[in-house]
């Protein structure tokens, strides 16, 4: 499953980080967290075992058992599991994962991974970064630790993981039809490192290589622009709706409204037309990697 396994499994480069802390305008994932946490520290007084003790048979510091136990931090599947057992719970800690995992990433991604989880088409061109559904781990991590004010290295794998999480559209049945356009100076750019950027730059062919999806580059040359006004997404549904947004349109605020999306189309159609065809992009790509 490329760089990320199903939604509901482990994501490379969360295995070392025990747990994520909260986002408190999230009041649905405070509310599930809460619960569960609740629950564990019932079960855990209900058995008699103080903190210090619970903690070093589940395998965790005391300060993350208050942590989750008082709502603060998500737990990951294998504390949930581990807790089940000690508590002797009967499988009801564990089954606490699946509410857990549906609001362990932050709320707006989750609401953009539901979008596109819908969609049957996502066109997407991107003028400062590689669209995050094509990111390797390695350069998201690079991407969103480079920001300022930084985010705090549990902020940092958080995000990594939700952007990874939804790469999972690439494995849908039936797989909906994926178009990308990116910028030729966001490819040369060796963000993370060269080695971080081959592996970047050969996500890009493996991933234009499936059937459904079509990866086309802007040269720097164009000598006219469509897309100067920055990013644009397109989604569409199988009941005949739509969702656009774009930086430089209707203050960057998603809309469904026809009028608009056809503005959107327009400008999205456009921007493809003058990009390189697909077959030249990755030329164009397979010869910055000989490069690299």
């Amino acid at each position: 499953m490329t760089a990320v396994e199903a939604e509901s499994g482990r994501v490379e480069g969360e295995a070392d980080e025990p747990g994520w802390e909260v986002d408190p305008d999230d009041e649905w994932g405070v509310a599930v967290i809460t619960t569960v946490g609740r629950q564990i520290k019932l079960r855990r007084e209900a058995a008699g075992l103080r903190v210090p003790d619970f903690g070093r048979a589940v395998g965790y510091g005391e300060d993350m058992i208050y942590k989750i136990e008082s709502g603060k931090r998500i737990p990951r599947q294998e504390f949930l599991d581990r807790a089940d057992e000690v508590l002797e719970a009967g499988g009801l800690l564990s089954a606490a994962w699946e509410d857990v995992k549906k609001v362990r990433y932050p709320k707006k991604v989750r609401a953009l991974g539901k979008l596109e989880a819908r969609a049957v088409e996502i066109g997407l061109y991107e003028c400062h970064i590689v669209p995050g559904l094509l990111q390797t781990p390695e350069h998201a991590r690079a991407v969103i630790g480079a920001a300022q004010p930084p985010y705090s290295p549990d902020d940092v794998e958080r995000m990594v993981a939700a952007r990874l999480a939804r790469q999972s559209v690439f494995d849908r049945d039936p797989a909906p039809a994926l178009s990308f356009v990116m910028e030729e100076g966001v490819l040369r750019r060796p963000v993370g490192g060269r080695a971080a950027w081959r592996g970047q730059l050969r996500r890009l062919l493996d991933v234009a290589q499936l059937h459904h999806v079509v990866l086309q580059v802007m040269p720097t040359d164009c000598e006219t622009h469509s897309g100067l006004d920055g990013r644009i997404e397109l989604l569409k549904f199988d009941d005949g709706t739509a969702m656009g947004r774009s930086d430089g349109a209707f203050n960057g605020r998603p809309t469904s409204d026809p009028r608009q999306l056809r503005i959107l189309e327009l400008r999205y159609g456009t921007i493809r037309a003058q990009a390189l065809p697909p077959r030249e992009s990755l030329a164009f790509v397979r010869q910055l990697l000989g490069e690299a």
